[in-house]
């Protein structure tokens, strides 16, 4: 039987590094974004948060809430003929994850967390898709309110706190991966 994990978190938490630390454990990744960036190629518009939130927002309309999870559903069940470990990195809605729990009912939801301030002063420092504060604070609310971003967090099987080092994190990363590996989530 195929496991899948879904990360859940506010940008800036640590998502992607926890992704990272999956596919490096040799779980296939699988990435919500790629949807609209997908997207976003189709309709030879270019990658930028306006764009992003349109495009979003447009399928959303057509699929309704679970619109990014219906899109990847083929995908993932490709996936799971072929692995016996996968992370879905970056599942946004309440109703994204009542649609993969209803077809995967194994499904393991991880929330990364990390303050407001540290996920703003992260998010001004990296590389692609820089946010300042302003911008940082906006899309928290478009996310929350837009996405129902706050079901997935709050109901989330297991919770890792991103607030110290990297090797902190890894250290909570393997703490859980360990309990996922034994059923014991």
């Amino acid at each position: 039987m195929t496991k899948v994990i879904a990360i859940v978190g506010m940008p800036g938490a640590g998502k992607s590094e926890a992704s990272n630390f999956f596919t490096e454990k040799g779980f296939e990744r699988l990435y919500f974004g790629s949807v609209v960036i997908d997207g976003l190629k189709e309709e030879s518009l270019e990658r930028t948060a306006e764009n992003e939130k349109q495009y979003r927002e447009k399928i959303r309309k057509e699929l309704g809430m679970a619109a990014v999870a219906i899109k990847m559903f083929p995908g993932i069940q490709e996936e799971a003929d072929k692995s016996k470990k996968i992370v879905l990195d970056g599942l946004y809605s309440w109703e994204e994850y009542l649609f993969l729990k209803e077809k995967l009912p194994s499904l393991i939801l991880l929330c990364i967390y990390a303050k407001p301030n540290i996920r703003y002063q992260r998010l001004s420092e990296r590389q692609e898709r820089t946010f300042s504060k302003e911008e940082a604070r906006k899309r928290d609310v478009d996310e929350i309110e837009g996405t129902n971003k706050g079901g997935p967090i709050a109901i989330a099987d297991y919770l890792i706190k991103n607030e110290g080092t990297k090797e902190d994190f890894m250290k909570e990363l393997e703490k859980f991966l360990n309990l996922f590996e034994n059923d014991k989530l």
